[in-house]
């Protein structure tokens, strides 16, 4: 879930928000990772004790909600995933300094590669636990290198001077949104961890998976900061590749090259398991050869992605989309909560339900904004 969330809109978005919003952008963070456990918490939980994935649970919920859920995580998981392709052959290519096609279809081949392993959970779950280390070490390396100013940022995340909402809502849903929070409840299900025993290792891994994601998140904010308050400017065109090469010149460039890398083929793998998860219970032969399926998604986002290129329009219509996915699901297991048929005995936290019912709300009305805002650019 962690390196599912790290992807390359991850490390831009971090950037941007930190060089708009400043010492002010840790309250952001601290903000996300709040609503992140809490989300998170709510729809492990009831993975882990319903013993069922997101689609099985809709359709108990309401029949025929499965299918219209899984409809959207795909279809956003295989234009973020476009992207994902990407990111990983411009990391490889800052590394090599071959053709970016080149470096994504080579980026592809190692992804495909974990999922041509007999046992491909435990390979996929050492991969992305490796490049979150190397993604970890590099960024606190960058960070110190910029000296940022620890203090101010201390100040500002408890004590703002600014506060801006869509930074907020846009942490959680590249955080939690969208496939992201099932890439972790559906792995531990088929892993084996679930029911009622086993919820103190799913509130665990919940609280490991968001603290990780943040981790990286407040080092890559500490390192940008330190940029920023330098008075250096980041190039608009790159500004986290900026952010590590104003840090630390061309060591700094080429470390950017392996947390990009890095960053990206984890998504390219959480994405494409994620969203063939979802399709598990609807169709029975997607369970009896999953790999098969999972290898078919990589091949095809890389085809898209070397034929056509980024598809800019597409991927802004799969950002409006994932905004969508988490209310429609956290509401939908947030009812599932308090169904016995679902359930069983659990008693669903009061606290949890009414967070995630503020998060619904907040959320809706966001993602609706934005629905707005780019219908109507269309027209113009």
């Amino acid at each position: 879930m962690a390196t599912s969330a790290v992807g390359p809109g991850f490390l831009t978005q971090t950037t941007v928000f930190t060089e708009s919003l400043g010492a002010s952008f840790g309250f952001v963070i601290l903000t996300s990772i709040i609503i992140d456990i809490g989300v998170q918490l709510t729809i492990w939980r009831v993975i882990a004790v319903s013993e069922m994935r997101a689609p099985d649970i809709a359709n108990r919920v309401l029949p025929g909600l499965g299918g219209f859920i899984s409809a959207l995580t795909v279809l956003g998981g295989l234009a973020f995933n476009i992207g994902n392709v990407g990111g990983a052959g411009l990391g490889l290519q800052v590394l090599t300094g071959l053709p970016v096609t080149t470096c994504a279809l080579l980026a592809a081949a190692m992804a495909l590669a974990v999922f041509l392993v007999r046992e491909a959970g435990p390979v996929m779950d050492r991969f992305a636990q490796l490049m979150g280390l190397v993604m970890i070490l590099i960024i606190i390396y960058v960070a110190v290198t910029t000296s940022p100013p620890v203090a101010e940022a201390a100040l500002r995340t408890v004590a703002p001077s600014r506060i801006d909402l869509t930074s907020i809502v846009t942490l959680v849903g590249g955080t939690v949104g969208g496939y992201i929070t099932f890439s972790g409840g559906h792995r531990l299900l088929d892993a084996g961890i679930k029911g009622p025993a086993a919820l103190p290792h799913v509130t665990q891994s919940a609280i490991m998976g968001v603290s990780v994601a943040s981790l990286i998140r407040v080092f890559l904010f500490l390192a940008t900061l330190g940029v920023v308050s330098r008075g250096l400017a980041i190039d608009a065109s790159n500004p986290p590749a900026s952010v590590f090469q104003l840090a630390a010149g061309q060591v700094g460039y080429k470390l950017f090259g392996v947390v990009m890398f890095a960053a990206a083929i984890t998504s390219i793998i959480g994405s494409a398991y994620t969203s063939i998860s979802f399709l598990k219970s609807l169709l029975p032969s997607v369970a009896t050869h999953e790999n098969r399926f999972i290898i078919a998604f990589i091949v095809l986002s890389t085809l898209v992605f070397v034929t056509i290129g980024k598809p800019v329009a597409l991927l802004v219509w799969a950002g409006a989309l994932n905004g969508f996915i988490l209310p429609i699901t956290l509401a939908t297991l947030l009812v599932a909560a308090y169904r016995r048929d679902v359930i069983g005995t659990y008693r669903h936290p009061l606290w949890l339900a009414v967070f995630g019912l503020a998060v619904v709300l907040v959320m809706t009305g966001m993602s609706g904004t934005v629905l707005v805002e780019q219908v109507s650019g269309l027209f113009k």
